[in-house]
């Protein structure tokens, strides 16, 4: 079996996929679901509903609040509580939506049979409905950037697409949620799949899995083999090759300029699996998106597992759900180890872009001490951007912006290798993201002059 890869950088972290054969479970409803109206990238939702109202699972709860935006929908039924705040995966207070939780009544509209709808028995569906019930679901990204599908769907006039590549990577040491979703509903996801190649009219299609899913390259490539349009590529395993920029590397060999240029512009259009599975439900079973296949792990977990999860859900509940948090030192984060963040609270809830949970308990909970660089270029050899880490995290530390500018601080994408491979166990990545945040606010600033 040939393997393709990225041709710049990366590490492979030590795996411990402890949840690779846990079969998915449905959560438990919580008694009260929390949903940020900020779970995707731009403007936060509004809401659409206030206190005292009843709710049922799928009703709209909050309208897009811009153009890149997307509605939130109820994953519950029930009454709403409240309009207040809440502390989200980020550890800042944003405005939520409170529903107390009463029963499990669904709206009408939702197509809740196993009944698989294929694309050729809807031959009515054209590329602008396909893209208008995506957009009317709420579907964003689902590997956790959160950015609206629907956009990514209608690029720009200066990029024409010309094939869709589903990111089936999973490349973080810890997290399953995308291997079980494959393992469960390749069906679904093939006509996702198709769905997607339809609505940006491409004949082309990859799924891109990498070599330690071994059973999901097989079971894919079986059922896409009646579709010859749609090719199943086995990567090798190395991390970041889930990055978007990597994975349009690793698949077609095209590089993507820095920003502002995005996969489109060398002709890919870049979706996560997860996210064809919610493309399928929205467009096929009228189904917005208020649940998602989520890993709950760590070293320390009793039972970890793979959940389906309705939004909203505490991050304590599911962590209850595997045996309790481990006794001693505990860093709870949102997300895997090497792009997670660590949750200042378990009354975090579930949102669109949650794929795991992961506990990091002991040694793995707290940092190694910080030595001084010893100029030894590891970080600069692993970046898969090919920047020059302790340079950038060294003009971030001394806020020089005017030079962290000219040396491309932007095109980080704040994967952690550098701070992974780093012998001295400095915060390279910490200050990295520090500076590059403070670089775009100014070049904002600029812009609107």
């Amino acid at each position: 079996m040939k393997l393709f890869t990225f041709s710049k950088g990366g590490v492979h972290p030590e795996e411990n996929k402890l949840t690779h054969e846990v079969a998915t479970v449905k959560a438990d409803l919580p008694k009260v679901a929390v949903f940020p109206l900020g779970q995707h990238i731009g403007a936060p939702t509004k809401p659409v509903v206030q206190r005292g109202d009843r709710v049922k699972v799928g009703t709209l709860i909050g309208e897009a609040g811009g153009f890149v935006s997307a509605p939130i929908y109820s994953s519950v039924s029930g009454t709403v509580a409240k309009i207040d705040t809440t502390i989200d995966a980020t550890g800042y207070r944003q405005p939520a939506i409170f529903i107390n939780v009463e029963g499990d009544d669904w709206e009408e509209s939702i197509d809740r049979t196993e009944t698989l709808e294929t694309i050729e028995a809807h031959p009515e569906l054209t590329s602008e409905q396909i893209i208008d019930r995506i957009k009317a679901a709420g579907v964003t990204g689902m590997g956790g950037a959160g950015f609206p599908t629907f956009i990514k769907l209608t690029p720009p006039p200066t990029a024409k697409a010309e094939c869709v590549i589903i990111n089936a990577v999973e490349c973080e040491p810890y997290i399953t949620s995308d291997y079980r979703l494959m393992m469960e509903h390749a069906d679904e996801i093939v006509v996702g799949v198709q769905l997607l190649m339809k609505s940006v009219n491409v004949d082309k299609g990859y799924i891109g899995i990498e070599e330690n899913k071994p059973e999901a390259i097989r079971l894919m490539t079986e059922k896409t083999a009646s579709d010859p349009r749609i090719t199943v590529v086995a990567l090798a395993q190395k991390y970041p090759q889930g990055g978007e920029k990597q994975l349009v590397d690793a698949v077609i060999g095209r590089q993507v300029p820095a920003p502002p240029a995005i996969p489109v512009h060398v002709g890919a259009v870049v979706q996560n699996v997860g996210t064809a599975f919610a493309v399928y439900q929205a467009v096929m079973k009228h189904k917005p998106l208020f649940e998602r296949y989520t890993t709950v792990t760590g070293k320390g977990i009793a039972r970890p597992g793979n959940f389906l999860v309705r939004m909203g859900t505490p991050f304590s509940q599911l962590i209850e759900a595997c045996g309790g948090m481990p006794d001693g030192d505990n860093k709870v984060l949102a997300g895997g180890p090497m792009m997670g963040k660590a949750v200042i609270s378990l009354d975090v809830p579930v949102c669109k872009g949650t794929n795991s949970v992961t506990v990091l308990s002991g040694d793995d909970a707290h940092r190694k001490p910080i030595q001084p660089c010893i100029r030894c270029g590891k970080c600069v050899d692993v970046c898969p951007m090919g920047l020059e880490p302790y340079l950038i995290a060294t003009l971030s530390a001394l806020q020089n912006y005017e030079r962290l500018e000219r040396e491309a601080v932007i095109n980080c994408i704040a994967c952690g290798s550098c701070q992974y491979t780093c012998p001295a166990h400095r915060p390279l990545l910490d200050n990295i993201v520090q500076g590059k945040a403070a670089v775009m606010g100014i070049i904002k600033s600029r812009n609107k002059k």
